[in-house]
């Protein structure tokens, strides 16, 4: 059975794309941890990611920081964090967000109902970041 992820990029399910190319995809989580928390999926469905080969993690890792740049831009964070949990979702995904302390990495504390009009925001400032820094040709509609 596809994971809830895979119906997200395959637009089954609503998502906030802020990145998409042939190998990964990255959209905005429905409960953030702080604003701007972006997940960094590869399109292939890899539950582990030390069962992944390495040129899809090297290629996640370089995604994740173009976004994480973006995301420090947009939104005047002075660190971004980035994690795998994988605990949430079967899907490998890294979790970029930006970050003001060490509680900001407990999954715990993300946000159960978030104000969608946020979120769309949130997406927005970091796709401008995204053509501001020459990605534009990854950058998704929205």
């Amino acid at each position: 059975m596809a994971s809830v992820f895979t119906k997200i990029i395959n637009g089954e399910l609503p998502g906030r794309f802020v990145w998409k190319d042939g190998q990964a995809v990255a959209f905005l989580t429905i409960n953030p941890v702080t604003p701007g928390h972006v997940l960094v999926v590869p399109r292939k469905e890899v539950d582990h990611w030390e069962q992944m080969d390495t040129a899809t993690y090297t290629h996640l890792a370089d995604v994740s920081q173009r976004v994480g740049r973006a995301v420090k831009e947009a939104f005047g964070a002075d660190r971004i964090g980035t994690m795998i949990a994988g605990l949430e979702v079967p899907h490998v995904h890294i979790h970029v967000f930006p970050l003001a302390s060490m509680d900001d990495f407990d999954l715990g504390n993300a946000q159960k109902d978030p104000d969608p009009a946020a979120l769309d925001d949130a997406a927005e400032r970091i796709r401008a970041a995204l053509r501001g820094t020459g990605y534009g040709e990854y950058v998704a509609d929205a």
